[in-house]
């Protein structure tokens, strides 16, 4: 762990000495894709943690970025089947996204996430930049993901689940190679786009889809 972040538990330390013991953690993926829903996620780990340590399954834990997809879903497999961890995950579709843009749905995605625990959380511990419309106090934390142990099990969460979403996609359309990119414009995929044209799941909003929709059109 770099000494830098050496505790991850600094900022729901600091709630927990307040009296709240529902802290949510919550991040996204697939802000940045050309196709394929946002994804976002919202974790509540308890507070016994912070003196106990984490369990050993979770060891390593970290901004889903800097783990192997194996690490991530073993954290996942963990999170999911604790019974101390309070977890909800919600996504926002492509043409969702086309309708609000790609910030709105973003923060939608996250708000439904907390919305949909089982315990209103008391505060969220966000990663990035404020999110204006948040429905629970929150702290913007740059970086979070890799300096909070909650946003940390989110980012995880909600990585993993959009990763399997975009593995559903490839057999549906498996023309466009969403195994290997899961959305993302590689050169590949932009092959794909060019060669066959978009698919239901694409963003046309996003460039370069906007352009290649008026070449179509």
């Amino acid at each position: 762990m770099s000494a830098k972040f050496s505790d991850r538990f600094e900022f729901e330390r600091v709630l927990w000495t307040q009296g709240m013991t529902r802290i949510a953690g919550v991040d996204e993926a697939g802000r940045g894709p050309l196709a394929g829903p946002v994804v976002a996620a919202a974790a509540i780990l308890p507070a016994k943690w912070a003196e106990s340590g984490l369990p050993s399954e979770l060891e390593g834990l970290n901004d889903s970025k800097q783990l192997t997809a194996a690490q991530r879903e073993k954290y996942f497999a963990f999170l999911t089947a604790c019974p101390e961890v309070q977890f909800a995950i919600a996504q926002v579709g492509a043409e969702q996204i086309d309708a609000i843009n790609i910030l709105r749905a973003t923060h939608r995605a996250m708000n439904n996430a907390l919305a949909q625990l089982q315990s209103a959380p008391e505060h969220a511990l966000v990663d990035g930049r404020p999110v204006k419309t948040m429905t629970v106090p929150q702290t913007a934390i740059v970086r979070g993901d890799a300096r909070s142990y909650s946003i940390a099990a989110a980012s995880v969460l909600a990585k993993v689940t959009r990763d399997r979403l975009m593995l559903e996609f490839d057999r549906q359309w498996p023309k466009y190679g969403f195994a290997e990119h899961k959305g993302y414009g590689t050169a590949q995929h932009l092959e794909a786009i060019a060669a066959h044209g978009p698919c239901p799941i694409h963003r046309r909003s996003f460039a370069p889809l906007k352009t290649t929709q008026r070449e179509l059109f």
